[in-house]
């Protein structure tokens, strides 16, 4: 099983227009990686967006585990001032 990932609407021009993906990996290093892979140029986006896993929001995700039937969102990092 693969968890669901959804991408904001800004990121959709890496992906060929693709919002919603299917991939597995255990946790969100993993995930970054084989997005990377399937669409070069992902990753430098990434890296700038909070990580929402079941619900649950990750300003710092790298190591967080995924589950088989997680769901994924990544979104606009909250800065603060």
């Amino acid at each position: 099983m693969s968890a669901r990932v959804v991408l904001p609407e800004h990121l959709l021009h890496l992906t060929g227009g693709q919002r919603v993906l299917d991939i597995a990996a255990e946790n969100v290093r993993d995930l970054v990686l084989e997005l990377e892979e399937r669409h070069p140029g992902l990753r430098a986006s990434l890296g700038r967006a909070a990580v929402a896993i079941d619900g649950q929001i990750f300003q710092d995700a790298f190591l967080e585990a995924i589950g088989p039937d997680s769901e994924v969102f990544f979104l606009p990092r909250i800065e603060g001032g």
